[in-house]
């Protein structure tokens, strides 16, 4: 909703974008950022929220307003927007809620390590790889603490340049249809790692893909959360079009199920839930207080796919392989229910979904629909 030529309002917050970059797409990952933060100040009676790369500011203004932040650090690399920073923080800094600085992200983390300032939600909204900060970021978070990380670096995570991924993730990420689904799966795996190394862990809270970006808000836990079970390795078979986990031991005999054919490997990465549902009704429970239908809808999507495997499958490869007309999603959902199969749809994509049946049998079910 734009005021005048210069302001806008978003949620609470009014403010000016001048010559920052600002993407109105973005509101829904803003919208759940909010929905975290308010929902974790509720808990702890306590936010402080560390914005690292806050372009216009309007994700700080917001966790100031709408999450009730004690305390917002608002820092952007860029000095050229401060004059519209300042403007659209003038009432948070004033009264004692925040500050503004113009600094290196990474060396914002290592001052908070270094004075034992930790903060209840970090903000990493960066473009392009989040390689840089998937380590240091957590050198500010307070344990118990949000990540609220981004990565825009879709070609990478999606396979196109796997050796790439080995220098970003330290996987290698091979192309196939759920590759945007791997995007977030390797986002997570990596932050899950680095925690690992330092004695600690990231328990996912949601993962949102928004079509050019990856973001995962990720909750920094007192113990490593990695398994064999949890990361590991995702096989898919050009050949048949199937999925399966692989873990370590097995790489060795990673050959198709179904038809014995050499598997495409992509990995390691997380394999786990990408949301937490209980979290997730919680935030169900304030967008409702809050008037947000859109939201409750999204996110009561992501408690329906949580528990779902690792992957989906696209309706337009059920129709190609099947040789038959693209399935209706909601019935093909109903009918691998009926078959006593899980199925859910997915927010990643209008046009998948996903399911604990295997291709074949998404095929068959397309048939009686």
């Amino acid at each position: 909703m734009t005021i005048n030529a210069t302001e806008q309002v978003e949620g609470k917050a009014t403010f000016k974008v001048g010559n920052a970059f600002f993407r109105t797409t973005s509101q829904v990952a803003r919208d759940l950022g909010v929905l975290a933060a308010a929902t974790h100040q509720a808990k702890t009676n306590r936010l402080r929220v560390l914005d690292v790369m806050a372009g216009c500011g309007v994700r700080s203004l917001r966790y100031w307003l709408e999450a009730q932040a004690d305390w917002v650090w608002t820092n952007e690399g860029n000095p050229d927007i401060s004059p519209t920073l300042q403007h659209n923080l003038a009432r948070a800094i004033a009264t004692g809620h925040g500050q503004l600085t113009h600094l290196d992200a990474n060396r914002v983390f290592f001052d908070c390590y270094n004075r034992s300032d930790y903060y209840d939600l970090v903000d990493v909204d960066c473009f392009g790889s989040a390689a840089p900060y998937l380590s240091t970021s957590l050198w500010a978070i307070a344990l118990g603490g949000l990540l609220y990380l981004t990565s825009t670096d879709g070609r990478t995570a999606t396979g196109h340049l796997p050796n790439g991924s080995l220098q970003v993730y330290s996987a290698y990420a091979r192309s196939h249809p759920a590759a945007h689904e791997q995007g977030l799966r390797l986002l997570i795996g990596s932050v899950q790692q680095q925690a690992a190394s330092r004695g600690f862990g990231v328990e996912p809270v949601f993962s949102l893909f928004l079509g050019q970006s990856y973001r995962v808000m990720l909750r920094l836990v007192a113990t490593p959360a990695l398994t064999a079970q949890n990361y590991g390795f995702l096989g898919y078979c050009h050949h048949c079009g199937n999925y399966q986990t692989i873990d370590w031991r097995k790489l060795g005999r990673a050959i198709c199920l179904h038809d014995q054919k050499p598997l495409t490997l992509s990995g390691p990465m997380w394999l786990g839930s990408l949301h937490h549902p209980r979290q997730l009704q919680q935030y169900v429970e304030l967008a409702a207080i809050w008037g947000w239908p859109d939201r409750i809808s999204l996110l009561n999507l992501m408690k329906a796919e949580a528990a779902m495997p690792p992957y989906f499958y696209q309706l337009g490869e059920v129709g190609r392989r099947g040789k038959l007309d693209i399935p209706k999603r909601s019935q093909l959902i109903q009918t691998l229910q009926d078959m006593g199969y899980r199925a859910s749809a997915t927010h990643i994509t209008a046009q998948a979904i996903k399911t604990d049946a295997d291709i074949r049998t998404c095929i068959l079910a397309a048939r009686q629909c």
